[in-house]
C-alpha cells in the first residue's frame, strides 16, 4: 500500500503556512520576528516530507534509537513489536548508517513482516517520538554496552560496583555512539575524542563524563558554594555538595561514575535552597541555557547542553523564584500565607581602621560598617571609634540582627572574639553566616578606586554628581566596607540597590535618636526574651499589632530608635491620640485593607532586582492599585475628619505616590499571569485547520483532541469499533479494550517544529519581560516611599491598639531633665498577667531640681529589678510616641538608656562575672550624660563585701556629683545608703515594701533552734532603708532542705549579733576617745554598765 499522504493534509499544511506566519509577527512585534527554517515543518534533514525517499532522520534512527533509554516504540495494527534479537543489537552497535526499507526489516522475525506502507508510518512516528516524546514514555531500546557509555540518571539507585564496572567499559562501539544526547534533559556525552586527558580519573581509572567535567569546570569558579546542577527535570548534586546535601536535606546519596550523586525535583528547589541556606551554606544554581528542541536545529546539538550558574543565594540575598513559591491568584488565596517572613535579613560588612588611632595598645580601633537588606532595599552605614571591649560594635550588631557578615580575612583579636560570640549564641539553624574576603579589598586605595568606579557611571546630572559627592565624602572606613559591600552583591547580581545613595541612612544619630547599647536592649527584653530568646515577653511583643510584614519591621525600628525631637514625638502621639478617639469611619477602612497585603516592600525589591514572577508582579501591581483606589476615594473624608498633620500628610501623598502602577495594570493579561502559558494561542491556531480537515475525513466519526498536559497533546481518541475508518498513515501510540490513540501524519511532521517555535518564544518574551521590568523599576523609589508611609500607618494604628488596652495613659513630653510617673506598671508583667492576677503599680518622682539619684533597697524577690525596668521602658515607649501604661506619666527627653544588671561570666571574652560587670560599668561611665538614665543593679557583688561596698559607694558618688543624670541604684548594701546624708537634695533611699511575720510556733522553748522569718511582699515603692535583705526566706521558697535553712538561720542570727556586739564596742570606744573630763566620764561607765546588765539578763 502507499504511504503518501493525502492530498488534504498537504493542501491544509499549504495553506496554513501564512497563517501560522501571521500569527508569530503578532507574538514577536517587540522582538522582531522568529527564526524560520527553510525546510518543512516536520523534517530537521534535507529530504522532503512528502517525497519517496524517507526523511535524514528517520534514514539514521537505529542509531538514535540506541543511545536513547528512554524512547518509545509506537504500536500499530497488527500487535505489539518485539524486542530486537541479540545479534541484530550488535549489528546495529557496530554501524554508523542504516538504510531504510528491508534491511531494517530483516531484523525482525518473519512472522512480523510488515508492508512498506506500514513500515514508512512506524519510521514517521519513530521521527517523531525522537523529536518531540516525553522521556517517561519512552522505552529503553539501547544495547546494554553502549548504556554503559551514557551517565546515568540520578534516579538509578544501583549497586556501587556494578557503577564502577560500568565507569570502566570503554570500546570503540561505545565512543562512536556516546556522542548522541538525551533529546529532552539530562547529562549527555559529545565524543570522547574531545575529552581532554585531564578528564581521566586516576583514582577510578575511568573517564569523566562531559556532564562531569562540566561540573569541575564550575566548581573551580564557585568552590564555597554548593551547587544544584539543573538535569532536565531534577536538580542534581554531585561530590561533596551531594554528601553535604545527602546529610541536610535527609534524601538519598550514591556512586554514579566518579562521583558521589544525589537529586530532587525541580518544582521543590526553592524548599531544599531555603533549608540549606538556613544552615549557613552558600547555595548555587546551575541551569540549563538551552533549550531540547532549539538544540535539535542547532550547530552544537550533539553536544553537552550548556549550563551556567544563575543564581548565588545566601541568608541575606534570598530573593527571586527559585528560592519564593510562586504566588497564587486565585480568589481562595490567604495573602497571609505568601510573602510572611518579617525577619531583618541583613548583610553587614565590618571594617576595623587600626592605622589612624592613639591608644593602639589598649586595643581601641576606628570601626566603619556598612549594612544592606536586599530583600527590602534599605542601606544603612557608621563610623565610630570603639574600645577594647568593642561595646559599640555589639550594640550595632544587637541592633541590626543580621544574618550575614561580610568581614576582611585579618581582624584584631578582640573582634574576632566578638564575632564568635555573636555568631554561636543561637541555634544552629539561625547562626549568623560569616563570609570573609581578602583584605586587599578592604585597603583604601584599593575601595576608593572601586567605589568611585561603581558610582562615577551614574553621573549624569548635577543631581546625580551631588549624590557621588556626597558618597566621596564618606568616612574613610565607611568607604573600605562600601567597596567589599559592593564585590559581595555583584556575585549576586544585587549591587543595583547601592546605586542610589539617597537611600543611604546612617545608623547611630547623636541628634536623632535614643541610644541603647546592645546590653540595654538585652537587659530590658526590648526585643526578645532572656528565657528562651523569643520575641513573646519582649517589649516589641506588646507593642506589636501591625497588620503588614513591612509594618512589623518598621516598628522593630521604632522600638529601637526612640525619638529625640519633641517635635516629632508629639507628631506620632498625636496621629495616635487621633485614632483612637476619632469616631470617622475612615482609619477601619484603610485598617482593613491592610490586613489584606503582601509583602509590599519585598515584592517592589524583588521586582527592582528583576528576580520575581508573572504572579508576585502582577499580585503587587493589583495590590499598589487597588491601595491607590481606596485612599483616592478616601480623599475627600482626610480633608474633612482627619486633624492630625502626620496623618494627613500620608494618606495625601499615597494616591499621588501610586500613579504610575495604573498605566501596568492596564497593559497586564490576568489570565497570562495566572497560567504562565504565554504560547497557549499559538498552540491553538495552527491546529485549527487541522481539526476541520479530519473532520471533513471522518465525517461519520466525532473526534476531538485529547484534554491531556501541553506536551501530551494533539492524540486523536476512536473507539476500536470505528477503526477500520482511520487511514493507514496514521500511527498508533497507545489502546485499551475500547479506544485506541491516533497521531495524524500532521502532528507528526509539524510537532517538533511546534516545540521550536514555543521555546524560542519563551525565550524572545523573557527578554522582553526583562525590559519590561527594567521600565517599570523607574518608579522604585516613588512606589518605595508610598509602601513606608503604608508602614507608618500600620505602626499607628498599632500603637492605637495599645492604647485602647486600658488604664494607658497619654504621656507629657518635655525638654526639662525629669521623669515623673504616677502609678506607673511594667508594661510587658502587665499583660502576662492578665486580668486575674493584678500588677501593683508604682511613682516615680526623678527630676534635676529636687531628687535625681533613687538608692533602692529591700528583701530578695521583693520587686526592686521589676522597678527600674518598669522606669526606663515607660521612657522608651513615650519616645517611641506611644501611650505608657500609667495613670500620668511626665517625661523629659532622655538622650540614652545604660544598664548594668544581672550577674553572668563570659566565656568567650575570658572574663569572670565580676570583671564583666566592672566592664560594663566602666562603659557607662564614659557614655552617660546628664541627659541619661542609668540603671545599675547590685554593683559590687561579685568580689568581697568590703571592695564591693567601696566600689559601689564610689561609683555612685560619681554619678552624683560628676554626671549628674538620672540614676536609680539598687543594692543590698547598707554603707551605701549613707550618701543621702552628704547629697540630700540629690539623693533618696527608698525601698520595696513588706511585712515580716516571725512564726513563734515553728521554734521549741527551750531548744537553741532558729528558723528564717516569712516575709510578705507588698511590692510597693516606699521612702527608707530596709535594715536586711531576708536571703533566707527565699531560700525557702527555693525549697531548701529544712535542716539547712534552720543551720543557716542560727549561723545568720549569731553573725549578727557578733557584728552588732562589734558595732557596740566601736560606739563606746568613740564615745570613751571624745571625753574631756571626769563628768563625762562617769556617764559614759554608767551607760557602760547598764548595757553590760541588760546583754547578761536578755528579755
Amino acid at each position: 500500500m502507499s504511504r503518501r499522504k493525502p492530498a488534504s493534509d498537504a493542501l491544509t499544511a499549504a495553506r496554513s503556512a501564512p497563517g501560522r506566519q501571521a500569527v508569530l509577527s503578532r507574538f514577536f512585534q517587540s522582538t522582531g520576528s522568529l527564526k524560520s527554517n527553510s525546510s518543512p515543518p516536520g523534517a530537521p534533514g534535507k529530504g522532503e516530507p512528502g517525497s519517496a525517499a524517507p526523511p535524514a532522520s528517520a534514514v539514521q534512527l537505529p542509531l538514535s534509537t540506541k543511545t536513547d533509554r528512554r524512547k518509545k516504540r509506537p504500536l500499530v495494527n497488527d500487535g505489539p513489536v518485539k524486542k530486537k534479537t541479540k545479534k541484530a543489537q550488535e549489528q546495529e552497535g557496530g554501524s554508523d548508517l542504516v538504510m531504510s526499507g528491508s534491511p531494517v526489516v530483516s531484523e525482525e522475525p518473519k512472522r512480523h513482516l510488515r508492508t512498506r506502507s506500514l513500515l514508512k508510518s512506524l519510521e514517521k512516528l519513530k521521527e517523531f517520538s525522537c523529536d518531540s516524546a516525553l522521556p517517561h514514555i519512552r522505552v529503553q531500546t539501547e544495547p546494554c554496552r553502549e548504556r554503559f557509555a551514557v551517565l546515568p540518571k540520578c534516579t538509578d539507585f544501583e549497586d556501587i560496583s556494578l557503577q564502577r564496572a560500568k565507569s570502566a567499559i570503554s570500546t570503540e562501539d561505545s565512543k562512536s555512539q556516546s556522542n548522541q544526547k538525551d533529546s529532552q534533559f539530562g547529562p549527555l556525552q559529545g565524543s570522547h575524542e574531545n575529552i581532554p586527558k585531564a578528564s581521566f580519573n586516576k583514582r577510578s581509572k575511568s573517564t569523566y563524563t562531559p556532564l562531569e567535567l562540566q561540573y569541575i569546570e564550575m566548581k573551580q569558579q564557585y568552590k564555597d558554594a554548593i551547587l544544584c546542577v539543573e538535569c532536565g527535570y531534577k536538580y542534581r548534586f554531585f561530590g561533596e555538595d551531594a554528601e553535604i546535601a545527602a546529610r541536610e536535606l535527609n534524601i538519598y546519596c550514591h556512586l554514579d561514575h566518579n562521583f558521589m550523586t544525589a537529586s530532587i525535583p525541580t518544582h521543590r528547589l526553592f524548599v531544599h535552597v531555603r533549608r540549606l541556606v538556613a544552615k549557613g551554606y552558600k547555595v548555587g544554581v546551575v541551569k540549563q541555557t538551552e533549550t531540547a528542541a532549539l538544540k535539535a536545529v542547532g550547530d552544537n546539538k550533539s553536544s553537552l547542553f550548556a549550563r551556567k550558574l544563575t543564581a548565588l543565594y545566601t541568608k541575606s540575598t534570598l530573593i527571586g523564584e527559585d528560592v519564593n513559591p510562586l504566588v497564587k491568584l486565585d480568589d481562595t488565596v490567604n495573602v497571609d500565607e505568601i510573602m510572611t517572613d518579617t525577619s531583618t535579613n541583613y548583610l553587614l560588612c565590618i571594617y576595623e581602621d587600626k592605622e589612624n588611632i592613639k591608644d593602639k595598645k589598649k586595643g581601641n580601633v576606628i570601626f566603619g560598617i556598612v549594612g544592606v537588606q536586599p530583600a527590602t532595599g534599605e542601606i544603612v552605614f557608621d563610623s565610630f571609634q570603639d574600645s577594647a571591649s568593642r561595646s559599640e560594635l555589639e550594640t550595632r550588631i544587637s541592633s541590626l540582627q543580621p544574618v550575614e557578615l561580610l568581614l576582611p580575612s585579618d581582624l584584631s583579636e578582640q573582634t574576632e572574639t566578638l564575632i564568635h560570640r555573636a555568631t554561636a549564641v543561637s541555634v544552629r539553624d539561625d547562626r549568623i553566616r560569616v563570609e570573609r574576603m581578602d583584605n586587599i579589598y578592604f585597603e583604601y586605595s584599593h575601595a576608593f578606586q572601586a567605589v568611585s568606579e561603581f558610582y562615577g557611571k551614574e553621573i549624569i546630572d548635577i543631581k546625580g554628581s551631588q549624590s557621588f559627592s556626597g558618597i566621596i565624602n564618606l568616612e574613610k572606613p565607611v568607604i573600605c566596607s562600601l567597596a567589599g559591600i559592593i564585590k559581595y552583591l555583584k556575585e549576586f547580581n544585587l549591587e543595583k540597590m547601592l546605586s542610589k545613595p539617597e537611600n543611604f541612612k546612617q545608623l547611630s544619630s547623636d541628634m536623632e535618636f535614643m541610644t541603647i547599647n546592645g546590653t540595654t536592649l538585652r537587659n530590658l527584653e526590648i526585643l526578645q526574651n532572656q528565657t528562651d530568646l523569643k520575641t513573646k515577653g519582649s517589649l516589641l511583643w506588646v507593642l506589636d499589632h501591625t497588620k503588614t510584614s513591612f509594618g512589623k519591621r518598621r516598628l522593630k525600628k521604632w522600638v529601637t530608635q526612640p525619638l529625640l525631637k519633641l517635635r516629632e514625638i508629639n507628631a506620632r502621639l498625636d496621629a495616635v491620640s487621633e485614632v483612637v478617639h476619632s469616631e470617622s469611619s475612615v482609619f477601619g477602612h484603610i485598617e482593613n485593607h491592610l490586613h489584606k497585603l503582601p509583602d509590599l516592600e519585598r515584592g517592589l525589591c524583588s521586582i527592582y532586582h528583576k528576580k520575581c514572577s508573572t504572579q508576585e508582579f502582577f499580585l503587587i501591581v493589583r495590590s499598589l492599585y487597588q491601595l491607590k483606589s481606596e485612599f483616592q476615594a478616601l480623599i475627600p473624608s482626610v480633608n474633612s475628619h482627619v486633624q492630625s498633620d502626620l496623618l494627613q500628610t500620608l494618606m495625601l501623598e499615597i494616591p499621588e505616590l501610586l500613579n504610575p502602577v495604573e498605566h501596568y495594570l492596564k497593559i497586564l493579561n490576568e489570565q497570562a499571569a495566572k497560567i504562565q502559558e504565554r504560547e497557549v494561542r499559538l498552540w491553538s491556531w495552527l491546529i485549527d485547520d487541522e481539526m476541520i480537515t479530519l473532520s471533513i475525513l471522518l465525517d461519520r466519526i466525532v473526534i476531538k483532541w485529547l484534554p491531556l498536559p501541553l506536551k501530551l497533546r494533539f492524540m486523536i481518541e476512536i473507539k476500536n469499533s470505528a477503526i477500520s475508518c482511520i487511514p493507514t498513515d496514521w500511527v498508533k501510540v497507545g489502546s485499551t479494550k475500547a479506544v485506541s490513540r491516533f497521531h495524524s501524519p500532521f502532528i507528526v511532521e509539524n510537532y517538533r517544529h511546534l516545540n521550536q517555535l514555543r521555546e524560542q518564544l519563551v525565550l524572545d518574551c523573557s527578554a522582553e519581560w526583562l525590559d519590561f521590568l527594567e521600565n517599570f523599576s523607574e518608579h522604585y523609589q516613588s512606589l518605595c516611599k508610598a509602601v513606608h508611609h503604608l508602614a507608618t500607618l500600620d505602626c499607628i494604628f498599632s500603637l492605637a491598639k495599645v492604647a485602647k488596652q486600658g488604664d494607658y495613659c497619654r504621656p507629657t513630653l518635655q525638654e526639662e531633665k525629669k521623669i515623673i510617673i504616677k502609678n506607673g506598671r511594667h508594661p510587658v508583667i502587665d499583660v502576662l498577667l492578665g486580668e486575674q492576677d493584678q500588677y501593683v503599680p508604682n511613682n516615680t518622682n526623678l527630676s534635676e531640681d529636687s531628687e535625681r539619684v533613687m538608692i533602692i533597697t529591700g528583701p530578695n524577690m521583693g520587686g526592686k529589678s521589676s522597678y527600674i525596668k518598669q522606669v526606663a521602658l515607660i521612657t522608651i515607649m513615650a519616645q517611641i510616641g506611644s501611650y505608657v501604661p500609667a495613670e500620668e506619666a511626665t517625661i523629659g527627653i532622655v538622650d540614652g538608656i545604660f544598664t548594668r544588671m544581672g550577674a553572668a561570666d563570659n566565656i568567650y571574652k575570658g572574663q569572670s562575672t565580676f570583671m564583666e560587670e566592672l566592664t560594663d560599668t566602666a562603659e557607662i561611665i564614659r557614655k552617660a550624660s546628664s541627659q541619661s538614665l542609668v540603671i545599675l543593679d547590685e554593683l559590687g557583688r561579685g568580689t568581697s563585701t568590703h571592695d564591693g561596698i567601696a566600689i559601689a559607694y564610689a561609683t555612685l558618688e560619681y554619678f552624683i556629683r560628676d554626671v549628674k543624670s538620672l540614676t536609680l541604684f539598687v543594692t543590698h548594701y547598707p554603707p551605701v545608703c549613707e550618701l543621702e546624708k552628704s547629697y540630700s537634695q540629690q539623693v533618696g533611699n527608698y525601698h520595696m515594701g513588706f511585712l515580716v511575720n516571725e512564726d513563734e510556733s515553728e521554734q521549741n522553748p527551750g531548744e537553741d533552734e532558729q528558723v528564717p522569718d516569712f516575709v510578705t511582699f507588698l511590692y510597693q515603692i516606699t521612702r527608707g532603708v530596709a535594715a536586711r535583705s531576708y536571703g533566707l526566706n527565699v531560700a525557702k521558697l527555693a525549697d531548701v532542705p529544712e535542716e539547712i535553712l534552720k543551720k543557716a538561720a542560727h549561723k545568720s542570727k549569731e553573725l549578727e549579733e557578733l557584728v552588732n556586739k562589734k558595732r557596740k564596742s566601736l560606739k563606746y570606744f568613740t564615745k570613751l576617745w571624745m571625753t574631756h573630763n571626769a563628768k563625762d566620764l562617769q556617764e559614759w561607765t554608767d551607760s557602760f554598765q547598764m548595757e553590760e546588765i541588760q546583754t547578761s539578763f536578755p528579755d
